[in-house]
């Protein structure tokens, strides 16, 4: 993974080394195994693991596993994948939060102890009204009074599952007028019969994030927790707990922008839906913005990273167009992929004054971009294909392609003159017979005439059938965290996000292509072999660049 710039969280870092604070840097990326990670997991996994590996620290892989009844071991082996895959190596080690669940409840009975936490029988809805508001102080719970003998009481029949779920919570005792609506006697507990992943039915209680997380930084020595700018507010809470339980080593929190893309919805919670609906191919459906669906895709980890170093680091919120992304692989293809000619709605070309017979071969480039890719040959026979599109029968002003009796370049090849054309009963054209001047082979007309147009094309003899998934912007609104509060995702879902392409024609020098291996299929666009269905090509993007060159 590419080092990142200066930002103002090595600023933070630099001025914490020279004022003594830590010799080493030690960082960790927390994800809830409760779903795929996205494109912003992967400016998190680049900020913290970027962070360390410039400071010569420590990087944590720390599941958020505090929340059983959405985590599953699926997505804690995808999380996994995902962060080798771009290339953040977790050299810290590789931890869970419910690694930490008896250390959590040993800090919580210290917290009752200490008479700064009880047990409360609010319900949730009347925890809330209690809160109050950002404009109005809350007011104190009937149960913040009770005694410390009668909340160890209670928090240890909690954990034995003596109350029904909801019933109670465990809540730090801070400050109900506090401004900050986090530190108005937050829950730090609550009562969840549900199976864990790696606990089983060990607990029916479970620390809640604001109280965990600061907990097991501390724990594995975390110098600097790098996290999003909603938990800004959350730090007091963060620092409390820190402080409150005693631990030595005090980890700092600091907040960085999140990453938004225009056109793309970040929420786990509306990706699973759009899963368990059948709206998309599974987690890593090609248009979805999860990493394996990225990969699934096309997209390489260097140009996500790519993506994600040239959006920034910063606190104020931006959204990126999604078009830097497309720009940062297709800067990366054009000098990396090779091309291969794919025919996407073929129509039969007779040669009909080259015999029958005959085969020749034509040298055509791999990669013009690419000095060292070489050549390879292009057989050429009586009968071709060519584009659809690259023929009309009644052109339109400044068509420089096939029309009846126009000239056109075959790409690298002769050029053709067509003399007909042939239709099915419903008038469609299914096939032309062209003339060849075969002395001009792959070089200028002998006679001096300019030849404007160039198609691509391919033998019969030369070609298998594909499908080819031609993917769009899953929704189709720019910014979706402006939807009007009588909509919903659904509403602007793109339903032109996938065409589907059959029988395509593609030449037979990609037969023995592996999923994952990447293509400029000519005139087309960038093609990524696909890994769950086969002879399915997916269209990684187009070749057409939009985004603004500074």
């Amino acid at each position: 993974m590419e080092e990142m710039s200066s930002n103002f969280i090595h600023d933070i870092i630099d001025e914490d080394i020279a004022n003594g604070f830590t010799e080493r840097i030690h960082t960790r990326f927390p994800p809830e195994p409760n779903g795929y990670l996205h494109i912003g997991s992967a400016k998190a996994i680049w900020i913290n693991s970027s962070t360390a590996k410039k400071y010569g620290g420590l990087f944590n892989l720390r599941y958020d596993d505090t929340n059983p009844s959405k985590e599953d071991t699926e997505y804690v082996n995808s999380i996994y994948e995902d962060l080798l895959w771009l290339g953040a190596e977790p050299t810290g080690g590789v931890y869970y939060g419910s690694d930490y669940f008896d250390k959590c409840y040993e800090y919580a009975v210290k917290l009752i102890k200490d008479g700064k936490a009880y047990v409360c029988d609010l319900s949730a809805e009347e925890m809330k009204e209690y809160r109050g508001t950002l404009t109005e102080p809350g007011r104190e719970s009937p149960y913040r009074n009770r005694s410390v003998e009668e909340n160890l009481d209670l928090f240890e029949r909690m954990k034995n599952g003596e109350f029904p779920d909801g019933s109670k919570t465990l809540r730090a005792k801070i400050d109900m007028s506090s401004p900050n609506i986090n530190m108005r006697d937050p829950a730090i507990y609550r009562i969840l019969r549900a199976h864990h992943h790696r606990q089983g039915d060990k607990w029916c209680i479970y620390p809640l994030y604001d109280f965990a997380h600061p907990i097991q930084d501390a724990i594995e020595g975390i110098t600097h927790s790098l996290c999003s700018l909603e938990f800004e507010n959350h730090r007091p809470l963060y620092e409390w707990v820190v402080n409150n339980i005693g631990f030595e080593h005090k980890p700092k929190q600091r907040e960085f922008a999140r990453l938004n893309v225009t056109y793309t919805v970040m929420s786990k919670r509306y990706l699973r839906y759009l899963v368990e609906h059948g709206l998309v191919d599974g987690w890593d459906d090609p248009r979805m913005p999860t990493l394996c669906g990225l990969r699934r895709r096309g997209y390489t980890p260097s140009s996500i990273i790519d993506f994600v170093s040239r959006a920034g680091v910063a606190k104020a919120y931006s959204i990126v167009d999604i078009e830097l992304l497309e720009h940062c692989i297709r800067e990366e293809l054009n000098m990396s992929a090779p091309r291969r000619i794919c025919v996407s709605d073929p129509v039969k070309v007779v040669i009909t004054n080259y015999d029958e017979g005959k085969r020749e071969y034509f040298p055509v480039s791999n990669n013009p971009n690419d000095e060292n890719a070489g050549t390879r040959d292009l057989l050429f026979t009586r009968e071709i294909y060519i584009d659809r599109s690259d023929f009309e029968e009644v052109p339109p002003p400044k068509f420089f392609r096939l029309k009846p009796d126009g000239e056109v370049r075959l790409m690298g090849a002769y050029i053709v003159k067509c003399n007909e054309v042939i239709k099915d009963e419903n008038g469609k054209v299914v096939e032309l017979h062209c003339t060849a001047d075969l002395e001009s082979g792959n070089g200028n007309p002998t006679d001096g005439r300019k030849i404007k147009g160039t198609i691509h094309w391919l033998s019969s003899e030369n070609c298998d059938k594909v499908n080819l998934m031609l993917y769009d912007k899953l929704f189709t609104i720019e910014n979706v965290s402006d939807i009007p509060e009588d909509k919903t995702y659904d509403d602007y879902l793109n339903p032109n996000s996938l065409i589907k392409i059959e029988n395509a024609l593609l030449e037979k020098s990609v037969a023995d292509a592996k999923a994952g291996d990447k293509f400029q299929f000519v005139r087309n666009g960038y093609f990524c072999k696909d890994s769950k269905y086969e002879n399915t090509y997916n269209r990684i993007v187009g070749l057409k660049d939009s985004y603004p060159k500074k």
